[in-house]
């Protein structure tokens, strides 16, 4: 069970957390004074240790794998390889999604079993597994196993994957194309490019990134021969849904013959949402020795067995009438999908597409994306989730119309923006705006930003020998979906013979501020103190339901249910406070935690009343609900960026970023700015620096370390000036819309506009992330040349 920190004593919090006050997190004492709970703190009796053979070869075929001497070790326990793996009854990793073929059939889904048995698919695909009494016999042992592989040819990108000559990863898919996913109407899209005065075309080439987590991934298995049940102990986002899929996809179990427990998670962005390989094989291991089995990744390890992201080329084209007028965008885009499929593998490539509309009005739309098997890790979420993708696509197309046309580029977005008093709006793909003030909010950033005088910071920037750039974004995203099809989350509410509250949430916690954000809820809902309730999440043993935290959807689905239950605490709690205040329940009312009788001044609190019920009903007052919002919602902002680039370098730096957001309501400014902040690290980190990279003839990983994966530091980052101007949603009971992947979403976007407004100064036409120094001295003196 994931340790509370409501059952620490808080010394230096305020006696309420109310709704919308800048409450600092509650949680932050606990972890940063070394009292946080991870996977690597826990230690069992009897615990062994698990390191993983992974493959040196991104394609080839297992020819010999002796592991004699290996199992011979001091102190090894076990030995697994594919061999072993196909004498069990085991299943394989799916995608919860599945689309078509260009033929109309179901997309190819690839056997994920968990451990490679006569080819390997990818550099770090997983061979064997050792277990050992420790990490230090576990490793000499790997060093012992005798491995040959014959290395066969192999394709790491899109351009590779989809050649005519290309091999193929899987034989069932001989082209590599996995899916072919088409919207909007393409008839209609071609009326309009046929009368448009203007087309603008351009293709986009959306790096691979690693979500590089400070907290690296690891999990412990454990067995119960008794009654064949298993534990696992794991830093997961979603861990009801890893249950589920672990017992019946892999171990054919029932659900309930399996426990997770997440406890702290030290970041997840997506990664840590699907199921991977080494959460079943230290199942397996525990059962096959009778003991616990722990697996910790070390950072190396982690750019080799994690799941990537991003990775696509799109080749986007925008038709515009005489008055600069959108009529029409069409979209032509392969994904990278990696060798296997990951558990969100599919929905993360299409589900955000509706993304591509942005605050627009878009006569028609023409979408075609295409999934691409390659000898690569499988792309799993990162936070966006194809947001930041879509966003990409359609604001730097805004910006290039606007260079080639002639026209200032927020008057360009200004001509086409969707109005507020169009709302609710249907943008034409899958998307219904229900509310929003984009210009208005367009507006508020470009005053922040001094837009009016950035042609003076140009000049000053050029008399210092440097490149002045800005770039404008606006992103609309979809949060808690799909659309029409909001998902639900659960929550529980107990209170115990004390009056104390506890409340158990589906959703998880991995730096967004739940046990702070809950309990502002709990006191808007409730009137409950800070110490009046304990939350709890991430054992499903305690909590019955749950979907978990990704997609923006903590607050605006976690919040709904538990604001479903409050409901139902107070109802219940009215006829015992009705009988304690000898009051007719109709006379009874609900305020600020007391109730009171109509009318006078007579009134008991809730805890009181909970206490009461506890002395008739050993259960006392609790209530569940697993529930979802009326539907989706749709966060949105205005993001500018300012660059300068020394030209004789091509070092880069960020000198301003001005960001005016609608995330609806605000529980808490403080969260907000974290969360904004943190997103838009991520986005700096993609335009500016993050890649993974493969070498085009052997397929090997070449940023296999933080010493060629370059994340963004301090010193890479200015002040991020965070403004609202927020639209509250009728979608959720309280006007949520979301924020957790808000910053990230914009920034990427933002952040490329900016680099290519200064290079285009310099003659640059066309340029694709990161803009490494390197990469970005280049560019200048080829214009040059």
């Amino acid at each position: 069970m994931t340790k509370s920190d409501g059952e620490f004593a808080h010394e230096n919090i305020a006696a309420e957390c109310r709704f919308g006050q800048p409450v600092r997190r509650l949680e932050d004492e606990r972890l940063l004074t070394g009292r946080g709970r991870y996977v690597s703190d826990i230690h069992l009796p009897g615990m062994a240790q698990a390191r993983m053979l992974r493959s040196p070869y991104a394609a080839g075929r297992l020819r010999r794998l002796d592991v004699s001497n290996a199992l011979m070790a001091p102190g090894v326990l076990s030995v697994l390889t594919g061999s072993d793996l196909i004498k069990e009854d085991f299943g394989n990793i799916r995608p919860l999604a599945r689309l078509k073929r260009a033929d109309g059939s179901d997309n190819f889904v690839p056997p994920y079993g968990m451990l490679a048995i006569d080819e390997v698919r990818h550099v770090g695909e997983i061979i064997a597994v050792v277990v050992a009494e420790n990490v230090l016999q576990a490793d000499a042992a790997l060093e012992l196993i005798e491995l040959e592989i014959e290395p066969i040819p192999s394709v790491t990108d899109i351009v590779q994957a989809t050649a005519s000559d290309a091999l193929a990863v899987w034989p069932e898919e001989p082209t590599n194309i996995c899916f072919v996913e088409r919207l909007g109407d393409a008839a209609r899209s071609d009326l309009s490019f046929a009368q448009a005065a203007h087309i603008v075309e351009e293709t986009f080439v959306i790096s691979r990134v690693a979500a590089s987590p400070m907290e690296t991934r690891s999990a412990i298995g454990i067995h119960e021969p008794v009654d064949n049940s298993y534990t696992l102990y794991a830093g997961l986002q979603t861990p009801h849904i890893v249950r589920n899929e672990i017992a019946s996809q892999l171990l054919g179990i029932a659900p309930d013959k399996l426990r997770i427990i997440s406890p702290d998670v030290g970041g997840g962005f997506g990664l840590k949402a699907s199921v991977q390989r080494e959460l079943g094989l230290v199942l397996w291991a525990a059962r096959c020795i009778g003991q616990p089995v722990r697996w910790v990744a070390d950072r190396s390890e982690s750019f080799l067995g994690d799941h990537h992201a991003r990775d696509n080329i799109s080749h986007v084209a925008l038709a515009l009438d005489t008055d600069a007028k959108f009529l029409a965008l069409r979209l032509r885009a392969k994904t990278n999908l990696g060798a296997y499929i990951d558990t969100f593998g599919l929905s993360v490539t299409v589900g955000n597409l509706g993304g591509l509309s942005g605050p627009y009005m878009i006569g028609a739309f023409d979408v075609e994306m295409a999934g691409v098997f390659s000898h690569t890790q499988p792309v799993a979420p990162y936070r966006g989730a194809g947001r930041p993708e879509a966003t990409y696509c359609i604001e730097r197309i805004v910006d290039t119309a606007a260079r080639k046309i002639g026209i200032n580029p927020v008057e360009l977005r200004r001509r086409n923006m969707i109005p507020a008093d169009a709302m609710p709006f249907e943008t034409g793909l899958t998307f219904r705006y229900d509310c929003g003030e984009f210009e208005k909010n367009m507006d508020l950033a470009l005053e922040r930003a001094n837009w009016q005088d950035r042609t003076s910071r140009a000049t000053q920037a050029a008399a210092r020998g440097r490149l002045h750039g800005v770039g404008i974004a606006y992103a609309v995203e979809c949060a808690s979906g799909p659309q029409d099809a909001p998902g639900k989350e659960s929550a529980e509410l107990r209170f115990d013979a004390s009056g104390q509250a506890t409340l158990l949430l589906g959703t998880h916690n991995h730096g967004q501020g739940h046990e702070t954000a809950f309990r502002q809820l709990a006191n808007s809902f409730l009137g409950l103190k800070a110490q009046q309730i304990n939350i709890r999440f991430g054992d499903t043993a305690d909590v019955r339901e749950g979907v978990g935290t990704f997609g923006s959807r903590s607050l605006t689905t976690g919040g709904t249910a538990f604001q479903q239950a409050a409901d139902e605490i107070v109802e219940a709690g009215r006829l015992v406070a009705s009988d304690m205040l000898e009051a007719a329940p109709a006379d009874i009312e609900f305020s600020k935690g007391n109730f009171l009788i109509r009318g006078t001044d007579y009134k008991v609190s809730l805890p009181a009343v909970a206490a009461k019920a506890a002395e008739s009903d050993k259960n006392g007052l609790r209530a569940y609900a697993m529930t979802a919002p009326k539907n989706c919602t749709f966060p949105n902002g205005c993001h500018i960026c300012e660059v300068e680039i020394d030209q004789e370098t091509g070092e880069l730096w960020l000198t301003s970023y001005i960001v005016s957001d609608d995330v609806g309501r605000v529980i808490n400014p403080l969260l907000l700015d974290g969360q904004i902040h943190g997103g838009v690290a991520q986005g700096v980190g993609q335009a500016l620096c993050e890649v993974v990279k493969f070498d085009s003839e052997s397929g090997q990983l070449i940023t296999g370390s933080l010493m060629d994966y370059s994340l963004p530091r301090a010193k890479d980052l200015p002040m991020i000036d965070v403004k609202t101007h927020n639209v509250p949603t009728k979608n959720t009971p309280f006007g949520i819309k979301g924020a957790g992947e808000a910053g990230t979403v914009g920034s990427l976007a933002a952040v490329s506009n900016a680099v290519m407004d200064a290079l285009h100064k310099a003659g640059v036409s066309q340029f694709d992330m990161p803009a490494t120094p390197a990469k970005v001295w280049r560019a200048i003196r080829q214009s040059d040349s």
